[in-house]
């Protein structure tokens, strides 16, 4: 008999992000054929057409990456913790539907700086959680230090930062976006200082989400050890 499909938090999450990016997906293409091209031909508040191309391009992406821990765990034959996982999916589920499809980088204040912030500490954590695995896998021989466990996932955390800013670069010079939100959601451009602002300061609560979970596993590392070592029997 056929065993039934157990359903998860991890589940339910994954389903609902993949469920809303599909439909944002038809949303952004429906909206790309009638919205104006030009910020002088858009009413006040109006989308242009580069910000539904922007939408698909994120709703598209994010339908692709939702699928990587599952990928990840298939081809290295590890285990991702769950609650890795439905924060990943929440985090998709903010920064792209909320983020992108409903305007929350606009409209609420600080909402970037929030995601990059979380997404940092999430990041730290999964550095940890990566060399922890290999710590304790039985074909990976190799037993790495507290101290360098905190620096790889420090350093892991802000690689994948900064490859999420090449990004977001590479598309505003490709398609013509405002990822990096050099342009104001009145047209306005940017100039010097400001324009780099949004992506140095990601960077910066990049590092410091990393850097905060990366002391906190650290500390946690230390009181284990401590504690084995006081379970452990005299010799």
């Amino acid at each position: 008999m056929k065993q039934k499909k157990k359903w998860t938090v991890k589940n339910i999450v994954g389903i609902i992000c993949f469920v809303t990016l599909l439909f944002s997906i038809g949303f952004s293409i429906c909206k790309i054929f009638g919205a104006p091209a030009d910020p002088a031909e858009a009413q006040p508040h109006e989308r242009l057409k580069s910000d539904y191309v922007l939408m698909l391009a994120q709703c598209l992406l994010g339908c692709i990456v939702l699928f990587l821990p599952n990928a990840i765990e298939r081809h290295f034959k590890i285990d991702i913790p769950n609650y890795m996982e439905v924060f990943y999916f929440v985090f998709l589920y903010c920064a792209i539907y909320l983020g992108e499809v409903r305007n929350f980088f606009f409209i609420i204040p600080c909402w970037d700086t929030i995601l990059h912030t979380f997404s940092g500490a999430m990041l730290g954590v999964l550095g940890f959680s990566l060399l922890d695995i290999m710590n304790n896998s039985q074909k990976v021989k190799v037993k790495l230090s507290p101290a360098f466990t905190l620096l790889f996932a420090f350093c892991f955390a802000l690689a994948i930062g900064g490859l999420w800013e090449i990004y977001e670069y590479s598309l505003d010079g490709l398609l013509g976006l405002n990822m990096q939100k050099f342009m104001l959601e009145d047209g306005t451009m940017l100039v010097g200082r400001a324009a780099l602002q949004d992506t140095m300061a990601d960077m910066i609560v990049d590092a410091v989400g990393a850097f905060t979970m990366c002391v906190l596993g650290y500390l946690n590392i230390k009181r284990k050890e401590r504690k084995h070592k006081s379970d452990s029997p005299a010799a």
